[in-house]
């Protein structure tokens, strides 16, 4: 008896008697099956299972970028930010986040342009799925052992999300808003699940409010770093925040009492304005 399927599927068995007869090799047939639907790793249900010494031979995630567009605009570029937000506890495959990042992105170059936008993937695929392969073949019944040592072999990498984790953000123009939200309603369609689209407060990837970054940036209080600012604490020496608030009638004043014998330096202690923002020299008598 003779098999005719392709050669390359199969690899030689052993050589078996059914018969006086008749003498065969059985083979056994190893299908070059696709990958399992994501329905099949889609909630989550153990504990986090990454790569490690323990878990090897595991293959590389499908997504491999995960800053696109102008990543390297300074922070005052572009003062609106668009995020994807997850609506559901679930686990997201590494090729999920590749079809939906490949979809914004595309979206956005075409209506935006490739240095107009600079956007994340929030997610990464850290979980590692397993499958307990089986054979199905001729023969299969006698070499497989059923639920007996299932733990199955590394498959594929996913994330875990939870509801209100971050999927995609977008830093861009106020002009360019309205084009993230399309971008990012397309991409929704390439995950399982819920996800809503949501324009942040916030200025840019920072974390504040856009009238806030803008008061204190002519305050001088926000220095511009990178892709985000960097906000100028008060510390440091004092003669660097300490400021007189003196007309000239008192800067005289002061003058004649230091000609006083009676007034010495330690007659004098610093305190802050009323307003808490900035220490003023006060005499004491």
């Amino acid at each position: 008896m003779k098999h005719h399927l392709p050669k390359k599927n199969y690899k030689k068995g052993r050589k078996t008697a059914h018969s006086r007869s008749s003498v065969y090799y059985e083979l056994l047939y190893e299908p070059n099956m696709g990958r399992r639907p994501a329905r099949c790793y889609r909630y989550i249900k153990n504990k986090p299972y990454p790569k490690s010494r323990f878990c090897r031979g595991v293959p590389d995630a499908k997504i491999r970028i995960f800053d696109l567009g102008r990543k390297k605009a300074f922070v005052d570029e572009f003062p609106a930010c668009v995020h994807m937000i997850s609506n559901e506890r679930e686990m997201l495959s590494s090729e999920a986040l590749e079809a939906a990042r490949i979809c914004a992105n595309k979206f956005l170059v075409k209506n935006c342009g490739k240095d107009a936008f600079h956007m994340r993937v929030r997610k990464h695929p850290y979980h590692v799925t397993r499958i307990n392969k089986m054979l199905s073949c001729a023969g299969a019944d006698r070499l497989q052992t059923g639920m007996r040592g299932a733990y199955g072999k590394p498959n594929g990498l996913v994330a875990r999300v939870d509801i209100g984790d971050f999927l995609f953000s977008v830093r861009l123009r106020e002009q360019h808003v309205e084009h993230a939200i399309e971008a990012f309603r397309r991409a929704k369609f390439k995950f399982p699940g819920r996800q809503f689209v949501v324009v942040s407060k916030k200025w840019g990837f920072s974390k504040w409010n856009k009238a806030d970054y803008e008061r204190m940036r002519a305050e001088g209080r926000l220095v511009p770093d990178g892709v985000n600012a960097k906000l100028v604490k008060e510390h440091g020496p004092l003669k660097k925040w300490v400021t007189f608030n003196y007309n000239e009638g008192e800067v005289a004043e002061h003058h004649k009492r230091l000609d006083n014998p009676e007034f010495t330096p330690e007659t004098y202690h610093y305190t802050m304005s009323d307003d808490n923002k900035e220490l003023i020299m006060v005499y004491c008598r």
